[in-house]
């Protein structure tokens, strides 16, 4: 059976994840909005007379912020999505790639909507908005097959060594740094420029800086080689997947 005929337990999931997420929160999902927002003030303090030649800097660290937060959340939620509902897991038969799925999905959304608050931010310095804005969705698409490639490996490692969590934030934490989220991609030597736009998460930051701040269209190789790591994450992420599964019930 495909996906497509789990669809109704796909979309309960992501709802229910959204409103787990938010449970008990005074301000609930405002602190999505809130969060990038404190981040960006601290960064642009910090590093603003740093990078003073960084045109709209404030707008340059929260797309970066906002795009590295969809990575970062969105694995490390997926991280735990196996063994966090081990009921669906050992009661039941359902496609267990529904739950690494639904995970990515509900962090697509609160991705989508944390973007929301570039957008007024965006007129409110003067740049506005132009007609490239379309290809939001392609970007979005692009993004999701990076992560829910890293979340089907992540999720099924997950279930056999347990120490994957507190390795994978340190690797978050590096990833950070190492993506131009506060820091234009100039500052990197140039002999080592071209090993570090391989980096697709460093591709897909440049990519929305495009579309919310420079108003341009994206590289299209940027686009093909975007796509072409997704499909590979894709296919190896689904290898692992299935090749880990079969314990599931017993390790979770």
């Amino acid at each position: 059976m495909s996906l497509y005929e789990y669809r109704e337990l796909i979309k309960n999931l992501v709802v229910s994840d959204l409103k787990v997420k938010y449970a008990n929160s005074i301000l609930g999902f405002a602190w999505s909005l809130l969060n990038p927002l404190f981040m960006m003030m601290v960064l642009y303090f910090v590093f603003s007379n740093i990078f003073k030649t960084q045109e709209n800097f404030v707008l340059y660290i929260l797309t970066g912020l906002l795009a590295w937060r969809f990575f970062s959340i969105g694995t490390t939620s997926a991280l735990g999505s196996i063994v966090g509902k081990p009921s669906l897991v050992t009661k039941i038969y359902i496609p267990r790639e529904i739950l690494p799925l639904s995970s990515t999905l509900s962090s697509l959304i609160s991705s989508i909507l944390e973007f929301c608050v570039l957008v007024p931010l965006l007129f409110v310095f003067g740049v506005g908005l132009s007609p490239v804005i379309i290809l939001l969705p392609i970007l979005f698409a692009l993004f999701f097959l990076i992560v829910y490639g890293c979340a089907l490996i992540l999720s099924s490692l997950y279930v056999y060594f347990r120490d994957l969590n507190q390795i994978w934030d340190v690797l978050m934490q590096i990833g950070f740094f190492a993506c131009p989220i506060m820091y234009p991609i100039t500052m990197i030597p140039e002999p080592y420029r071209f090993y570090y736009m391989l980096n697709p998460i460093t591709l897909l930051i440049g990519m929305f800086r495009d579309v919310f701040l420079n108003k341009t269209v994206p590289n299209a190789w940027d686009f093909i080689f975007v796509l072409a790591v997704g499909v590979v994450l894709i296919f190896i992420g689904n290898a692992v997947f299935k090749k880990l599964q079969r314990r599931f019930a017993e390790e979770v």
